[in-house]
């Protein structure tokens, strides 16, 4: 079978509550749907968010690149298994405008297009689409099949009313695990830590985000004196420009740093190893270029001995929470899982399936073909802002 069509689309879809953290602050969440047509009609779907103060994508510069791509040329080859799509999708290479030298510019849109292409490989050979993590190189020790998952919890409010009223509900559910947004303008951190610690409980592991809010000078204090919230983690605390002096603060440090912003790709993983930059990896799926790229990074931290755990970006449908939900009930060595947060956050999932966690914080495996969804047709024309299509002879 081949590639015999693939559809880039614009949506913008409204939150149900106003996000906030110390980089950004959303409403609404634009986002790049993508459908590949197989020459036997079979659809599948990919989804990726473009964020400037991530990867430097905005929703303009991924059409952009979407109609500027040859896409004929790169996934005109024959696919007859999981291992000729992994191919495909890794040939995937964009006429980059801009110096690129991380090799980040275009990940959300690559990220739409590799899950669309997978997804519909997967259907038309019938199998799931966490097959395809096998076929990844080095993931051997890292299969860990699992029937269910437990996501983390996520505070990003300024209110610190809504701050106790969540912490107490993540408690009486039964989550185990919950992450604090800190540095956002005119909040006290410690006064909101130590209300979200106290309603938490003692036995709830609780992680930070700063969001690169903070100057490397500041790093060491602000560290400290969250000791005594016992802090597991401390999620990308500078800014990308200042990350290298991450080498010399540290090991200095008794709490873990993970990096989210400074870990886009491939490049940025291995960087941050050699230099020494952190302890764990937050990897997402958009920001770091799709499930391949994504499994790439999970493998290169188990090998160094360094932690890592799956993200979310806000805003993210059924179809990516699809995507991530087979990473996480297939690999094992995670620390957290972030997102499924789709019925309690976007207006539209796009998926006719509600893959949102339970009351506990828990989701099933996905089974079936393909992601193991459907995606609702009728709710993607509806938040369409734009649509873009490419013909493969």
């Amino acid at each position: 079978m081949r590639i015999s069509e693939l559809t880039c689309r614009h949506v913008q879809i409204p939150l149900k509550r106003k996000v906030k953290h110390a980089s950004h602050e959303r409403t609404s969440t634009d986002s790049i749907i993508v459908s590949c047509r197989l020459d036997n009609g079979t659809v599948g779907w990919g989804e990726g968010l473009p964020r400037d103060y991530v990867t430097g994508d905005t929703i303009e510069s991924s059409l952009k690149l979407f109609s500027s791509t040859n896409w004929e040329h790169l996934l005109s080859s024959q696919i007859d298994s999981p291992a000729d799509a992994i191919r495909v999708v890794e040939n995937i290479h964009f006429p980059m405008l801009d110096e690129n030298p991380r090799d980040i510019l275009g990940n959300p849109l690559r990220c739409a297009v590799e899950l669309a292409i997978l997804d519909a490989v997967s259907r038309s050979l019938k199998f799931p689409f966490r097959d395809y993590i096998r076929h990844i190189e080095g993931t051997e020790p890292l299969i860990a099949p699992q029937h269910k998952v437990r996501y983390s919890g996520i505070i990003a409010s300024s209110t610190f009313k809504k701050v106790k009223w969540l912490c107490r509900l993540y408690r009486c559910a039964g989550f185990r695990q919950c992450k604090v947004k800190v540095g956002i303008e005119g909040v006290d951190d410690l006064e909101l830590l130590s209300l979200a610690r106290k309603a938490l409980g003692p036995n709830i592991a609780l992680r930070v985000d700063a969001n690169e809010a903070w100057e490397p000078e500041e790093l060491a204090a602000n560290a400290k004196a969250f000791e005594q919230f016992q802090i597991v983690s401390i999620e990308q605390p500078l800014r990308h420009e200042a990350v290298d002096q991450l080498a010399t603060i540290r090991p200095e440090l008794s709490v873990p740093i993970m990096l989210d912003e400074s870990l886009c790709s491939l490049k940025d993983g291995q960087r941050a190893i050699d230099q020494g930059l952190c302890d764990l990896f937050n990897i997402r799926l958009s920001k770091c270029g799709g499930i391949v790229n994504s499994v790439k990074l999970a493998v290169m931290a188990q090998q160094a001995g360094l932690g890592f755990q799956l993200g979310s970006q806000v805003g993210e449908t059924g179809i990516l929470t699809a995507a991530g939900r087979h990473f996480v009930t297939t690999i094992g060595g995670w620390l957290a899982a972030e997102g499924s947060f789709d019925n309690f956050l976007v207006k539209e999932r796009l998926t006719k399936e509600d893959l949102t966690f339970w009351i506990d914080g828990t989701a099933k495996a996905l089974k079936g073909p393909g992601l193991g969804m459907t995606v609702d047709t009728e709710a993607v024309e509806r938040v369409t802002i734009s649509t873009h299509t490419c013909a493969i002879a």
